[in-house]
């Protein structure tokens, strides 16, 4: 018996090019719905490849690869763009790779470009917004460019699709044609001895890689590994170029000033002989007023201040009628489900475990949606950039790159939109840094927490001359939230994710009208991806909580309440039953509180909380609000017997917290114990939401857990601090 013959690999189209090229538009034209998500092995910069079928008739994969502006990797996010392109480990390089080039900036853009064609790799140069180019008064000799680079050149404009018929004739061309050799890059007689050294080693580990493509890697390599960052490096070929690099210092050769500046003279003998026309004309001239505007340091703020105050309208307002009617179908579903299921333990695992899991997860959609359609379009319009620029000297100060601003301010909405938001920022330990101290931003999912006890702690009619003491002690909780957040963010690149402030290296692209189709695919796939992979997370920890708050019941409990049930069944009618049924229920929830695996917990918890001047049933609470930081109110309301229904505003659950006493009689809130309540939810990681989009953007469990453990750790000291020295100083 013969084995199979294996099936031929479809061939691969790389689409290369400089941040703000029109890569995303051109990805999108030419695979549409077939576009796919995923990381690219071991590290979480996002991999986006997609099917598209050639004139002839042939199925080709499409590779998106991350902006890179060299094949000089910085970070690792530039690493993954080298190593797409010219791979490790045997892995076949890309069939064709198409470079997108900005006609209007050709000079910067064609840096990139070069060094792909110099490396080997079949190439086919795309000059993109062409027909801003010509609105510039630039005109660029195609044919011309084609014979100076040595590549075939197609005029696009990707958002109108105009030149993707003869970008697919080329791919065809490129595909059906015979690879050539293509010589390696050339090299000045001051960097060539360093850089074949480097060569030399490389073709002793791959003799059969070709010249182009090795030179290539040699000076990627002499470029990029003084950086430490760069992970998966082969040690030996590390401890090579630091060598050749040491020998070039000491005699006194730059080595990336000359190989820079040797390309750029290539480059800018390719533009002379292209280029005619005006370099800046009234196009340009308008871009340079509104700049005069945009990153002005005053002006440019509030410009900044106007668009975030419309963000936040869109995540607190416009979006609550969404979430509003969400949670109404979901609790329809419940019902549903209470009127089909037998009533027992199944129908409550239904209702209460797997749809609420599921509400759980579907609530955030809209606030999720609304935020990436507010971030596509500042970044496809270009204002991004801008805001980046005026924001990262205050960033810089607490170690935060200029892009973490607009996720941070989201962060006051809901930390899960937010942290998706991180994937604005290039540098993975800039996002990481970003997200690990983004939660503690007071997101409005902790307000009821807020309102609930500074209602019950302080008099509505107590004053500090014009502002009342509770709106002085919310806006407090808003501060803390602000300055811890800076402080954390100081800390983590300081310690575990040590590493000099970042700089921020942005192009300012022209200012352009986002494209709808590309803005509706941004936004889809952040929801889908939110939806399948923090999703399923969400769903199985809502699960969990459920059976801890729920089980195990105590039978003699629930054998008394099933009496008082039959004598009220039996004695009352009409509304007065139905409200004595509710009020059993109420009150068999809140004994059955003590016996379930939660409150056990919370039992067992009480001596490390009593401190902070919590009590177990306070503790039921902490255990039950890691579901969402707003649970606290109505597992509270569980707990003294009142009912899941209550919320913030409710006088009687208002009214039982008041008359709550500790076992000596004491009350248990106090102004003392309200403060640190609340300050322990201001720092705490009280929201599993936000862990699982954690471990989805990370990629690993090392960084949520690092958060829980950290912010739980701030959250106990700053309640300990408030509470004890509360006392110590006489204040309760």
């Amino acid at each position: 018996m013969t084995a199979a013959p294996a099936l031929a690999r479809r061939p691969r189209i790389a689409l290369a090019g400089n941040p703000n090229a029109g890569k995303t538009t051109l990805f999108n034209a030419l695979t549409g719905a077939s576009a796919r998500t995923g990381n690219y092995p071991g590290v979480t910069v996002e991999r986006r490849t997609g099917r598209w079928r050639s004139p002839d008739g042939r199925e080709l994969e499409v590779l998106d690869v991350p902006g890179t502006y060299s094949l000089s990797a910085r970070s690792p996010e530039e690493q993954v763009a080298v190593e797409a392109l010219l791979p490790r480990g045997g892995e076949p390089p890309p069939d064709v790779v198409v470079v997108l080039a900005d006609a209007g900036a050709l000079e910067r853009h064609l840096y990139l470009a070069q060094q792909i064609a110099d490396a080997g790799l079949p190439t086919i140069l795309g000059l993109n917004f062409m027909d801003e180019a010509r609105r510039a008064g630039v005109r660029v000799d195609v044919e011309a460019l084609a014979a100076s680079v040595g590549v075939p050149v197609v005029p696009l404009v990707a958002t109108r699709g105009e030149g993707l018929d003869a970008l697919a004739a080329a791919i065809t061309g490129a595909l059906a044609g015979e690879p050539r050799e293509r010589p390696p890059e050339p090299l000045t007689p001051i960097v060539a001895p360093y850089v074949r050294e480097v060569e030399a080693w490389l073709e002793g580990r791959d003799p059969d890689e070709p010249p182009a493509a090795r030179r290539a890697r040699a000076l990627w390599a002499l470029l990029s590994l003084g950086d430490d960052e760069l992970e998966g490096v082969d040690p030996e070929l590390r401890a090579r170029v630091e060598a050749a690099q040491a020998r070039a210092s000491a005699d006194g050769v730059e080595l990336d000033r000359e190989l820079i500046e040797a390309r750029y003279r290539r480059i800018e003998g390719h533009v002379r002989a292209v280029v005619a026309g005006p370099r800046v004309e009234r196009g340009a001239s308008v871009t340079d007023r509104i700049d005069g505007v945009l990153t002005h340091p005053v002006l440019g703020m509030g410009v900044f201040a106007l668009v975030m105050l419309a963000l936040f309208e869109a995540l607190f307002r416009w979006s609550e009628p969404l979430i509003e009617g969400i949670e109404a179908l979901v609790g329809l579903a419940q019902a549903l489900v209470r009127e089909v299921v037998p009533d027992g333990p199944f129908a409550a695992l239904l209702a209460d475990g797997v749809v609420a899991g599921v509400g759980n997860v579907i609530v955030f959609v809209p606030q999720i949606a609304l935020l990436f359609v507010f971030i596509a379009v500042l970044e496809d319009s270009g204002y991004l950039a801008r805001v980046a620029f005026v924001i990262d000297r205050l960033m810089r100060g607490v170690g935060l790159h200029g892009k973490a601003f607009v996720p941070l301010l989201s962060g006051f909405a809901c930390a899960v939109p937010a942290v998706l938001a991180t994937r604005t920022i290039e540098s993975r330990k800039d996002r990481l840094v970003t997200m690990l101290a983004l939660p503690l931003m007071s997101c409005s999912a902790r307000l009821p927490v807020y309102a609930l006890v500074i209602a019950v702690v302080f008099p509505a009619d107590e004053r500090l001359g014009l502002v009342s003491i509770g709106a002085l002690v919310l806006f407090s909780m808003y501060a803390l939230s602000v300055v811890a957040t800076l402080g954390a963010a100081a800390v983590l690149r300081r310690t575990v994710l040590r590493g000099p402030r970042p700089a921020l290296v942005l192009e300012l692209p022209p200012y352009r009208w986002p494209a709808p189709r590309n803005v509706l695919s941004t936004v889809g796939r952040r929801v889908k991806d939110f939806l399948v992979d923090a999703g399923t997370i969400i769903l199985a920890i809502t699960i969990v909580l459920w059976a801890l708050l729920s089980y195990p019941k105590d039978e003699s409990v629930s054998a008394r309440y099933a009496d008082l049930r039959a004598e009220a069944a039996a004695t009352l009618d009409g509304e007065a039953l139905e409200a004595r049924a509710s009020a059993l229920a109420a009150a068999e929830a809140g004994e059955q509180a003590r016996h379930s695996a939660a409150g056990r917990i919370g039992l067992a918890l009480e001596p490390l909380i009593e401190p902070l001047g919590f009590d177990w049933r306070i503790g039921i609470g902490l255990i039950a609000s890691f579901a969402a930081r707003e649970v606290l109110v109505s597992t509270l309301g569980i707990v003294w017997g009142i009912g899941e229904e209550e919320d913030e505003r409710s006088p009687p659950l208002r009214e039982a917290l008041r008359d709550a006493t500790r076992e000596d009689g004491t009350p248990l809130f106090t102004p003392l114990t309200g403060l640190a309540l609340m300050v322990f939810f201001v720092l705490a990681a009280q929201c599993m939401s936000t862990v699982a989009v954690v471990r989805r953007e990370s990629g690993s469990w090392k960084w949520p857990l690092l958060m829980v453990a950290y912010m739980t750790a701030l959250a106990y000291l700053g309640a300990l601090l408030v509470q004890q020295g509360g006392q110590i100083l006489g204040l309760g």
